[in-house]
């Protein structure tokens, strides 16, 4: 069973958070709410999330202040905000959503169907980097092994190597199409920067199982980050 990703919607009206929750429901994603940037900062010390909508004007910790703390912590700096705002201060403010390092200012009242769009490509991102991460750990457990089977005991170490380069060749397209359906739709760069980070572990993944293959190496080849 596929696990689900989780959306972080914050903002500290509940009708807004409704508003949210209606328009990306259509996803089929695991949905979180929070109504103050302290209680998002909790939900983040717990839980890995794909994307964060964020409010800006908020009582107490604003949405600016929020992302501030979110992009200094090495466990969720590199998760994609999107900031919302109800108002529009002119490009000075815009830049400052930038510049607290979101990858997006939408400004309500937004379209849902573009919000939807842009939120359902981090998830699919996500969703592509977790699976690189499944792979990469059976690689490990491979190597560390020294050719022992990860996937059943029975299997020998050229059909497991067989599995493994199947299972990474579903990802590779996967994550190829998504970079092909990123150019035709003009999407936003962080997003393409992403999605070609992934492309680039992706390549390393696939040179260390490569190494694996009968006299090319017998272990040698190390793992690209999963950072």
């Amino acid at each position: 069973m596929v696990q689900k990703a989780k959306i972080l919607l914050v903002d500290d009206r509940p009708e807004n958070l409704l508003a949210l929750e209606a328009i990306l429901s259509a996803l089929d994603q695991t949905l979180v709410r929070a109504s103050s940037g302290e209680e998002a900062l909790k939900a983040l010390l717990t839980d890995d999330f794909a994307v964060i909508l964020l409010d800006v004007q908020m009582p107490g910790m604003d949405g600016f202040e929020t992302a501030a703390h979110i992009k200094r912590r090495e466990r969720t700096r590199d998760i994609p905000i999107i900031f919302l705002t109800a108002i529009n201060h002119g490009p000075h403010h815009t830049f400052r959503g930038y510049a607290a390092g979101a990858v997006d200012y939408i400004s309500k009242p937004f379209d849902p169907w573009v919000l939807r769009a842009k939120v359902s490509v981090f998830v699919e991102l996500y969703m592509k980097n977790c699976q690189l991460r499944e792979q990469a750990a059976l690689l490990r457990l491979q190597l560390e092994g020294g050719g022992k089977s990860v996937l059943g005991d029975t299997k020998e170490p050229a059909g497991l190597l067989a599995e493994l380069s199947a299972r990474l060749a579903a990802v590779e397209e996967q994550a190829e199409a998504l970079s092909k359906q990123l150019d035709d739709d003009s999407a936003d760069a962080a997003a393409v920067a992403t999605a070609a980070h992934l492309e680039r572990k992706l390549t390393g993944l696939r040179r260390a199982l490569d190494a694996l293959e009968p006299g090319t190496g017998n272990g040698a080849a190390s793992l690209p980050s999963q950072n």
